[in-house]
């Protein structure tokens, strides 16, 4: 007979196992990756609202309505909301009735995971900028074509609709949306398995248009239960850059609008990696630009030098053809004897940029460049570093003494410069100005 001991001993050890995997199980839930926010945080609705009851479900019906009518609407959608949407163990839930979940932000570009879960039957969708959708369904309903599989854009007529292939996994089971939505072109993941590339989204609610620039995303539904999980988001282009005229530059997929060294400079999860070890060299965006507000995020490593140019031709030295802003860890030892034109944020060779404002390595850095004109402004994590009229800086000379003849460049190209470091680039883009 086994002692009340050893009992108490296996008990104590099967109740820690449990809370060990209680608490992995968490720790999968609600933890976004890096660059992602979480739309839902697994505890209530906050960040999220009801859709309007019919017809200002349409975007182009509820655009005009005044303050006062669409607050009354809305109350009564989020009092339909609350009604049918719950939260049950960290797991967005519906009950089969009601109106769809939608966020209560608008998006631009962006990169969306979700992890959903369908009953038999099950049909839902999301919608991306208000407009339907990425389709969900249980791939058994043959009789409306769901054979095809999820992830497809079911209403689009001119673009492809369908998936490539079949990817779900069996109903009652989880499945993982990986969305990315640039400009009007939609591609999606469904289970690491790449469903539909790049395909226009059509405004199915006025097809005389393009979608719409900006949005809410609404989990759709037809009267099935519905789960979802695990919901993030990467913008790529906030709603607010695009309505003020930003464009991205970089989709994070790959590198569609860049040339150059594009095998040293590569994407990978919505980065761009400079990375050495594929050789270094310098990549450029495919267009021109002259006057322009230009943003970017970077995360340097230690002791790692790159540079931006502006107003750059394709060959030659960007610090001279055209102008190289220094991306640097001020921080190396090995820098600490530089000229002061030579860290991080200085014109190269013209002008110094102010220091102390950079993060610690390996924390991601925000910079934003405008360029009028000669005049240029650099401002790093919310503080200007720069803000000089190169025509000035110039004459009679510059202060490292040498020829720059890329100043009097009017326009050119934008590139990052590699000098044989690794670092990361994120959330690229651009408003041009002239």
């Amino acid at each position: 007979m086994r002692s009340k001991t050893f009992h108490r001993a296996a008990v104590l050890a099967a109740v820690s196992l449990l809370a060990m995997a209680v608490a992995a199980q968490a720790q999968t839930l609600n933890q976004p990756p890096e660059g992602f926010t979480a739309l839902f945080n697994g505890k209530d609705l906050t960040g999220w609202k009801g859709l309007l009851k019919g017809p200002y479900d349409n975007p182009d019906r509820r655009a005009p309505l005044e303050p006062e009518q669409l607050a009354e609407l809305q109350a009564e959608a989020d009092a339909n909301m609350r009604a049918h949407w719950k939260v049950v163990d960290g797991v967005l839930t519906f009950d089969g009735k009601g109106r769809s979940l939608c966020t209560a932000k608008d998006y631009a570009d962006f990169e969306m995971l979700v992890d959903w879960k369908i009953e038999k039957g099950g049909d839902s969708g999301i919608y991306l900028r208000g407009s339907p959708q990425v389709q969900i369904w249980d791939t058994a309903l043959k009789s409306v074509g769901a054979q095809v599989g999820s992830g497809g854009l079911y209403n689009n007529q001119k673009n492809p609709s369908k998936p490539s292939k079949a990817a779900d996994k069996p109903v009652g089971q989880w499945n993982t949306f990986r969305i990315i939505m640039v400009g009007e072109k939609v591609t999606v993941y469904l289970n690491d398995e790449l469903v539909v590339d790049n395909v226009v989204l059509e405004n199915h609610w006025d097809r005389s248009k393009p979608i719409y620039p900006t949005g809410q995303i609404e989990l759709q539904n037809h009267g099935n239960f519905l789960y979802f999980r695990n919901i993030y988001i990467r913008e790529i282009l906030t709603a607010e850059e695009r309505l003020a005229g930003f464009e991205p530059l970089f989709n994070g997929r790959d590198m569609t609008g860049w040339t150059g060294n594009t095998t040293g400079y590569y994407a990978q999860d919505g980065r761009m990696i400079c990375d050495p070890a594929k050789a270094g060299g310098n990549v450029y965006t495919a267009q021109q630009y002259g006057d322009f507000i230009f943003r970017f995020e970077f995360k340097l490593t230690a002791g790692a030098n790159n540079g931006l140019g502006i107003r750059t031709p394709l060959s030659g030295d960007p610090a001279y053809a055209g102008m190289e802003l220094q991306i640097l860890d001020d921080t190396a030892p090995k820098y600490a004897n530089l000229q002061p034109y030579q860290y991080h944020g200085s014109i190269y060779g013209v002008v110094p940029a102010r220091r102390g404002h950079q993060k610690p390595v390996g924390e991601w850095n925000t910079q934003e460049v405008i360029a009028k004109g000669p005049h240029i402004t650099i401002n790093l994590n919310g503080t200007t570093i720069v803000d000089a009229n190169i025509e000035e800086a110039s004459t009679p000379k510059t202060i490292d003494g040498r020829d720059h003849p890329g100043l009097k460049n009017k326009t050119g190209h934008i590139g990052f410069c590699g000098h044989g470091d690794y670092l990361e680039f994120r959330n690229i883009r651009i408003k041009p100005l002239d």
